[in-house]
């Protein structure tokens, strides 16, 4: 048994935390990398570490809506907001970086790309976003968890399930969808949803829905202005066209519903 007392330093694991941070760019001359690497280095791990704290927050929230907890799922679909803006907040730091800055050690990245980051995929499946393709993209145990939350229902299954329940007329094929396929819209859901608008507890959570695809769009958005003004056209390092790739990703919602039903009111 571990008789060290318990500290900040070690419950935090602040030392490992802080060996985590090792750049490639290593002058052979000065032994000193480029300065921006690890501003680059440290902003890529905090949202790894945020896409690990989204993942566990939006697997309790379907947790919550499948025990018809709407209340507490709406907090914690607040707290995933307040997240999501400080992501978005990340992307003014890497910001002040120049193009020159970056393309001092852009080439020691090789083919290390965040196009490889298998928690951001598992975000994207968790709303909806699901492409059989990603998941061959990766092995070994990456590619165990993206087909597991491919094959896994969506928050926004989540949703439909409680609204049913609540006794809106949810169509039987809304609720027996096939969950490895995109979200694509439902007239017939639609109606169910502008119903329970009448609700209070329903309406906000519509809303915060809604407030939570407007805000992975604002990421996606603010991602592809800080490539292009980093690297201009150039292709990604981990091989994909850079920018004009994430540009296809624009303006496509997770809930495509929520967005139809606004001419309706």
């Amino acid at each position: 048994m571990n008789s060290e007392p318990l500290t900040y330093s070690n419950y935090l694991k602040i030392n490992e935390l802080l060996d985590l941070q090792q750049c490639r760019s290593i002058d052979p001359d000065s032994g000193q990398p480029e300065h921006d690497e690890t501003l680059f280095i440290i902003v890529h791990q905090v949202y790894e570490l945020w896409f690990k704290q989204l993942l566990h927050e939006l697997d309790y929230i379907v947790t919550l809506l499948d025990r018809d907890e709407i209340n507490g799922g709406r907090h914690h679909l607040k707290r995933v907001l307040k997240i999501l803006k400080t992501l978005v907040g990340q992307i003014d730091i890497l910001e002040t970086m120049t193009p020159a800055e970056f393309a001092g050690f852009r080439s020691f990245l090789q083919s290390a790309s965040g196009f490889q980051s298998v928690q951001f995929r598992e975000l994207e499946f968790v709303l909806g976003v699901k492409d059989r393709v990603q998941v061959d993209w990766f092995g070994g145990d990456a590619s165990i968890r993206l087909q597991t939350r491919l094959e896994a229902p969506t928050l926004w299954d989540a949703f439909v399930g409680v609204l049913a329940r609540a006794g809106y007329p949810v169509p039987d094929d809304a609720l027996t969808r096939d969950v490895t396929t995109p979200i694509r819209e439902h007239e017939g859901l639609q109606q169910a949803i502008i119903a329970c608008y009448a609700d209070e507890g329903f309406a906000d959570l519509c809303e915060t829905l809604t407030d939570l695809d407007e805000g992975v769009q604002e990421w996606r958005y603010r991602h592809v202005m800080m490539v292009r003004r980093t690297i201009g056209t150039k292709p990604g390092t981990g091989g994909s066209d850079g920018a004009s790739y994430l540009a296809t990703t624009l303006f496509t919602p997770s809930f495509p519903d929520l967005w139809a039903i606004r001419t309706a009111f």
